[in-house]
This record gives C-alpha cells, sequence and structure tokens, in this order.
C-alpha cells in the first residue's frame, strides 16, 4: 500500500481519474486529511462508497504508531514514532503563547556526529520519506489537540542530506491546499552542505535556512562538528550569501555554546567578525546535557558576556530559552529510544 503523505497532488489526481473519478475528489481527500484530521477512508462520508472501499485497499494515512509520549514541565512535548521496519524517531511539540512548533526529524539517526548531540551517537539508520516526516506533525497534531502554526527541521538527521524528501515535505507543509502554513513560518536547518544550499535557493521556497554553525573558526569546528571537515566555514558563508541574495530571507546562524569550550571572549570576537560577513540572525543556545558526551552547560556569567560582546558588535543575537530539558527533548538530547536501536 501507498503512504498517502507520499503522493503530491498531481499524481493523486492522476490515480483518482484512473479509477474513474473527477479531479475534485483529490481535494476532498486531502481536506479529511490535513484540515479535519480523518486518517480513515471510510470515514470520509462524501465520496462514494465504493470509492472509499478502493481507497482504504490502495492507499494508507499514517504507517507509524505513537509507541511513547513524554511530557516536560514547561509543556513541551516529545513522541517517540515506531515505523512499520521496527525503527523509530523523536519528535516535538514546543509550546508558546501564540505558537506551536513541531520539529520534524528527516533521518533515523543522523550521519553529521556533533560531538555534543545524543542525534548521531549511533550513526545514520536511513532517511526517512517525505511522509513520514509529515507524519510526524500528525501524531503531534492528534496527541497534543493542538494547531501546529511553526515547523522547523531540526530533529534527528541531516536535512539535506535527504534532500528530494526535505523539499517535498517542506512543499506540502506551505500547500494552501494541504499544509497551509507560511513558508515564512518554516525552517530548515542544516550543518552546512555548500552545494546543497545553493540547489535550495533555486527551489522558490520562501522558508528560513538555519545553519547550524557551533564554532567560529574552522579547527575548532571540525572538532565540534566531524561532517564540517571537508568544508569550510568560508565557504559556508559563501554559500548563506548566494542563498539570501536570491531569496531575500536572512540566514539564522545556530550557535550551542559549550562550557569552557566555544564560549570564550575570543569566540564571541571571531563569532561576531563572521556574521557581519552574511545577512543573518545568530541564535545561541546553552548546551543541553546528553549521558556520556563530555561537555558541561556555560556558566551563566560567561553566556552573558557572549552574548553582551556580539550586541556591541552590531550582531543581531538571540539567546534562546532551553526547552523540556526534563524529558530529553531539548536541542541536541532527540535520539533513537534510549540512545538504542528500537529493534533491541
Amino acid at each position: 500500500m501507498r503512504h498517502l503523505l507520499d503522493i503530491p497532488p498531481a499524481e493523486l489526481i492522476e490515480e483518482l481519474t484512473a479509477m474513474g473519478q473527477p479531479a475534485y475528489r483529490a481535494r476532498q481527500v486531502l481536506q479529511w486529511v490535513w484540515r479535519r484530521g480523518v486518517y480513515d477512508f471510510a470515514e470520509m462520508t462524501n465520496l462514494p462508497k465504493s470509492l472509499r472501499t478502493e481507497l482504504g485497499e490502495r492507499l494508507v494515512v499514517l504507517t507509524g504508531r505513537v509507541a511513547d509520549r513524554r511530557d516536560a514541565a514547561d509543556g513541551v512535548v516529545k513522541l517517540l514514532v515506531e515505523w512499520p521496519d521496527g525503527q523509530a524517531t523523536e519528535t516535538v511539540m514546543i509550546p508558546a503563547t501564540r505558537r506551536r512548533t513541531a520539529c520534524l526529524s528527516t533521518q533515523v539517526g543522523c550521519p553529521v556526529g556533533c560531538a555534543f548531540c545524543a542525534s548521531g551517537l549511533e550513526g545514520l539508520v536511513r532517511n526517512l520519506s517525505a511522509g513520514e516526516i509529515l507524519e510526524q506533525l500528525f501524531h503531534l497534531r492528534s496527541t497534543t489537540a493542538s494547531k501546529i502554526t511553526h515547523v522547523v527541521l531540526m530533529g534527528m538527521g541531516e536535512p539535506l542530506l535527504n534532500y528530494d524528501a526535505t523539499v517535498a515535505a517542506v512543499r506540502a507543509l506551505i500547500d494552501p491546499a494541504r499544509g497551509g502554513i507560511s513558508a515564512r513560518r518554516v525552517t530548515v536547518s542544516t550543518v552546512g552542505l555548500p552545494k546543497q544550499i545553493r540547489r535550495l535557493a533555486g527551489e522558490d521556497l520562501p522558508i528560513t535556512l538555519a545553519i547550524s554553525l557551533h564554532a567560529p573558526n574552522d579547527a575548532l569546528r571540525r572538532q565540534l562538528v566531524p561532517a564540517a571537515r571537508g568544508v569550510s566555514i568560508d565557504a559556508l558563508l559563501a554559500a548563506a550569501s548566494d542563498f539570501f541574495a536570491r531569496r531575500k530571507r536572512e540566514i539564522t546562524l545556530e550557535y550551542v555554546l559549550l562550557g569552557g569550550v566555544n564560549d570564550t571572549p575570543a569566540c564571541a570576537e571571531q563569532l561576531a567578525r563572521l556574521a557581519r560577513r552574511v545577512r543573518c540572525n545568530v541564535n545561541l543556545i546553552r548546551f543541553n546535557p546528553v549521558p556520556g558526551v563530555p561537555f558541561v552547560v556555560p556558566e551563566e556569567s560567561a553566556v552573558r558576556a557572549f552574548v553582551d560582546r556580539l550586541r556591541r558588535r552590531g550582531v543581531n543575537v538571540q539567546l534562546r530559552a532551553s526547552r523540556g530539558a526534563d524529558a530529553e527533548a531539548a536541542c541536541g538530547q532527540l535520539r533513537r529510544r534510549d540512545g538504542k536501536p528500537v529493534t533491541e
């Protein structure tokens, strides 16, 4: 059976037309799924009964199941979604005053292996399909009874190493007939792959690009982000500048502060110089502890000094609050079930 969320609208129309149905049936199906949250074709009452039966034999809306849910004291909800092959990914809903942000994963595991992040501790198992990326949003929406207003592809995995599925998922999210989310409320986060960043710039998607920088010089970045060993910061910033030139959307530079490692005055000065080279905002976040990872949360005095130094240099900087840490749902803490493959 095919995953409905993997099928673009035009292809769904073709499939229904081949079944002898008018094109508008595709719109009706999508409205039931995306607008009403109905995933059983038998309940789609404005479709002919025979069509409901046939669709149920050909297509499935949700393939995974919620195997675990953890609720943090600050309202963050983390779900473990298990797929039919026994693998699993974690996804998070982050509530704020007027927004509900879904943090979606794009891979099972992660090939990047950032030294401070749990997601890559067991390496990469496989890519998620576009439908599996999108399905996480449906599980979050159903489980938390929340309307998702923003989406960040910042969960497990490197989105631009699963390029086609990531772009297909983004198109579904911003399609008025499907997700209906403003493109400006969708963020794709990458460790920084210049070729793929330039390709993304040509997709005519007015989304936000976030680059996980985490270090202000190549030597330190190669230690913290092993996948960056073949990409210089200069090359990365050049690609970011090209993205801005084509999309007119400011880049977000993500920077995890690691106590005594990249939170020094010298690092702040170097980061300020980098930030002034591209139209960007800098998002700082304190390290979130991960068992077995040899880093510590920075001292609060060091964090404040780092922020102040950037601001004095004219950098637009935001210090993000760590959310969901008590449920291991904060940035850098997502992983497969308790760090172990689900199949064990």
